[in-house]
């Protein structure tokens, strides 16, 4: 096949007076492109990037169809707006373009975790109980409370960022006079709804997966009947734990925007996770409810964090359809590893997918 690899380059992003110094950390480098290029190769395909960018100089839209890409291998993030990730999809759909992974009503989605927390509310799938500031001052909802109390710790983060932007251990909070304080702190630097969730003290783990399935969106599925045939058209990489023991000097167990950009090159993981058989198998039921209920394609990654005050009870933070794939530390392509996958069958895994799943020729390219 002839496939266009687009993503949005660190080094093409716009800058400007003020701003935050992790704008752009979940853009990609050269490093991560060169890779995904050269595993297509090595798949026997022609490969090419091409900036995520319909503006000029870029000019994705003319370019693509210079090329006539058979498929899109994508990863754009793209730069501005509250769907921002459904953005090149989009202008894919427009142009009868075939790309991989999710569509743009499910990356629209999983950019805004309080929208997909209602979606998973509503299939009676477990997350946090959570409440949306638009403003520091607003009323503090019933959901936050246990009894005629506030439920601290609580957990304050952006409603629609990635990269565990805006986590750091000031992110928890135990009094009325921290949460307003910290979600202020945010709205001003994220201009941006933030999302505060009942915080849930114990290990935090990653169920990554390739495959398609039907979606189920207009049946509900609840926690209480995860059947068997949830799993089928799905494959499972080795569940991936953080560390925390790692990284003690953090001051906290959680798995922050630091963790993730700073000390990426020295990441401190367990994979597989030490976890029970019956454990395990629950965690990749539920993430596959939640590929199927969110309408994830070829390739999605799901965040836990398991309960350690209720029997390690596992509870669903979001839902990644597009992961990172720097072969170095992104979390799935260490869980591929973990599983014997080289980086090239995890790659073209992802590719072929996406072509089968639309009917794309898949040959050498021509």
């Amino acid at each position: 096949m002839r496939i266009a690899v687009l993503a949005n380059l660190k080094k093409n992003a716009p800058t400007w007076k003020g701003m935050t110094p992790d704008q752009w950390d979940d853009l990609d480098s050269p490093k991560t492109i060169n890779a995904i290029i050269a595993a297509l190769e090595s798949g026997g395909h022609q490969a090419e990037f091409f900036e995520a960018n319909i503006l000029p100089p870029y000019s994705l839209v003319e370019k693509l169809q210079a090329y006539q890409p058979d498929l899109c291998f994508n990863i754009a993030e793209s730069h501005f707006g509250d769907g921002r990730e459904a953005q090149i999809p989009a202008v894919l759909e427009m142009l009868r373009l075939p790309y991989t992974g999710s569509k743009v009503l499910t990356l629209a989605l999983a950019l805004d975790k309080p929208m997909t927390k209602r979606v998973l509310h509503y299939h009676g799938l477990p997350t946090p109980e959570f409440q949306v500031f638009e403003s520091a001052d607003e009323p503090i909802d019933a959901d936050l409370l246990k009894g005629d109390e506030l439920a601290f710790p609580l957990f304050v983060k952006p409603s629609r960022e990635g990269t565990s932007m805006g986590v750091s251990p000031e992110s928890i909070v135990r009094t009325v006079t921290e949460l307003r304080s910290q979600v202020a702190k945010q709205i001003a630097r994220y201009n941006q709804p933030i999302l505060v969730e009942h915080y849930v003290q114990g290990r935090e783990v990653m169920v990554g997966m390739v495959g398609n399935v039907t979606p189920t969106t207009a049946r509900k599925i609840s926690e209480r009947e995860l059947p068997d045939e949830l799993l089928e058209g799905l494959e499972f990489l080795p569940i991936l734990e953080v560390e925390f023991s790692a990284y003690q000097d953090e001051g906290v167990d959680i798995y922050t925007n630091r963790m993730k950009v700073e000390l990426a090159d020295d990441y401190h993981y367990f994979c597989p996770a030490p976890l029970e058989p019956a454990q395990e198998e629950h965690l990749k039921k539920l993430a596959a409810a939640v590929f199927r209920v969110t309408g994830c394609r070829d390739v999605a990654r799901v965040d836990f964090r398991l309960d350690a005050t209720r029997n390690h009870q596992p509870y669903i933070l979001e839902v990644n359809p597009l992961p990172g794939l720097n072969p170095g530390y992104s979390d799935l392509c260490l869980q591929a590893q973990a599983g014997g996958w080289p980086y090239e069958r995890l790659i073209n895994t992802i590719a072929e997918l996406a072509a089968v799943r639309q009917n794309v020729k898949v040959t050498a390219s021509h």
